[in-house]
């Protein structure tokens, strides 16, 4: 038998959940910079030899090499949410911390493109997938209530970080040159990571609490063995696939950031080719960051009081529309407006899917399940991604950005065949496990499941169904 743990109630006060959030805020900051750093990068990587650039790379060559840091990412992030799942996200965070200074400092260094598959297609999509994935979803356990604030204020630092890391990669990029920016990157952002490690945990009870928000009667929190937890991870799973939130919602995502993607990787190269000063260009990177910040922070609050369906589709129809601007834009201040505008639906488009998980298959082992969205999201960047390069090269840039408004209003009509989130899709899955593998209605604690009973999968009965 599982014995209870010892907890407190945590009814006032601080609660550790928080800091847990400022720690997940800092790994996302650095996270994101990656994809954001790819818009900075284009410039430098697409500078001709003959003018005094470091590489000389076309557009396409470009778009292949970064877009293939997208595919490594969709196919490693189901993965990622797994091992979230089994090994805990606290692993994880180290693994991430490692290769994220790692990987910025060998990019330094690159002086060929498959040197740059290597580094960047391959080992910081590994990064971004666990920074994403794992690490986002170690954040629903630790709220009962009050999710949605708490992945806005995440959001919302993400949001802070990359708008500030943008410039500063311009400016270091300028004065410093390319090898010791992504040295210092990598120091920086991996030493932090490593550095936050040990005030890290994956579950309330490993401090002695309950989730923020839960009340005096809510059953006290219960380890399960490796067997349990697997037995569970599989019924869940089983159950979710029955829903149609499952297998949309990735492709949600995707359509998504394909919309956005374009635009992040492109924009800046297209503002310098319109006569505009690289660092001048840069600062449009750092508007939509700081545009938004509003989006990602208020987004999972509404999404947590009204549902979903509504404000993710509000989002994604002003990422679409915003694009628009680009097609006549010339001066700066064109340029500038339309990333005030996109920033606010490129923030609220990405940032409800862990509430919007929350509500549609509650508390369960949801990681793996985002790790499926955040799969969708990168195969939607890799797609748009390469194809954009290629249209830039041949075509140019108006028609990459018109398939940048398609993928976003694609998006939209998707969404509006969701199921409502006004109650939970599978509220009902433990029913299908034993009796010892289910989450206690009380404060007895279950008891380990056997290995036998993991190894067989009896004793659960059927897992096929709808889950309704």
């Amino acid at each position: 038998m599982a014995t209870p743990n010892r907890i407190r109630r945590s009814d006032g006060g601080f609660h550790y959940a928080w800091i847990i959030i400022a720690i997940l805020s800092v790994v996302q900051i650095f996270g994101q910079s990656i994809s954001m750093s790819a818009g900075i990068m284009v410039p430098e990587l697409r500078m001709p030899l003959d003018e005094g650039g470091r590489f000389g790379w076309s557009p396409a060559v470009i778009g292949f090499a970064l877009a293939g840091y997208y595919l490594v990412g969709s196919l490693t992030s189901p993965f990622s949410g797994r091992f979230g799942d089994i090994l805990g996200a606290r692993k994880l965070l180290m693994a991430g911390g490692i290769l994220f200074g790692v990987s910025m400092i060998l990019i330094g260094f690159i002086t060929q493109v498959w040197q740059f598959f290597i580094v960047y297609s391959i080992m910081l999509a590994l990064t971004s997938s666990i920074a994403m994935v794992p690490l986002m979803a170690a954040v629903n356990p630790w709220f009962k209530r009050r999710l949605g604030l708490g992945i806005g204020l995440m959001w919302a630092a993400g949001g802070v970080g990359a708008a500030a890391l943008a410039p500063v990669y311009s400016l270091l990029l300028v004065n410093f040159g390319w090898t010791a920016t992504f040295v210092v990157i990598g120091l920086v952002g991996g030493g932090l990571t490593l550095g936050l490690m040990p005030f890290f945990r994956n579950q309330p009870s490993e401090k002695g609490l309950l989730a923020y928000g839960a009340s005096a009667t809510d059953p006290p929190p219960v380890k399960f063995s490796s067997e349990a937890s697997k037995l569970r991870l599989k019924v869940f799973q089983r159950q979710m696939k029955h829903t149609r939130a499952f297998w949309n919602l990735p492709v949600i995502h995707g359509m998504g950031c394909a919309g956005h993607g374009i635009v992040l990787i492109f924009v800046v190269d297209f503002a310098v080719t319109r006569g505009i000063e690289f660092t001048t260009a840069a600062v449009i990177l750092t508007l939509i960051n700081v545009f938004s910040i509003a989006g990602r922070f208020l987004v999972p609050i509404i999404t947590e009081r009204i549902g979903g369906k509504l404000i993710m589709s509000a989002a994604l129809a002003i990422q679409a529309g915003s694009v628009a601007i680009l097609l006549v834009a010339g001066d700066v201040w064109a340029f500038y407006l339309f990333a005030c505008v996109f920033g606010l639906g490129f923030g609220g488009e990405m940032s409800a899917y862990p509430v919007v998980n929350r509500q549609y298959f509650g508390t369960g082992p949801v990681a793996t399940v985002y790790g499926f969205q955040i799969s969708g999201a990168m195969m939607g960047h890799f797609i748009s991604t390469l194809v954009a390069g290629i249209i830039i090269q041949f075509i140019g840039y108006l028609p990459a950005f018109i398939l940048s408004m398609t993928f976003s209003g694609l998006g939209v009509v998707i969404i509006m065949t969701l199921e409502t989130t006004k109650r939970q899709l599978i509220p009902d899955w433990e029913d299908q496990l034993p009796p010892e593998a289910r989450t206690p209605t009380s404060n007895a604690a279950p008891a380990i499941v056997p290995p036998a009973a993991a190894a067989t999968g009896v004793a659960f009965g059927s897992a096929g169904g709808d889950g309704n």
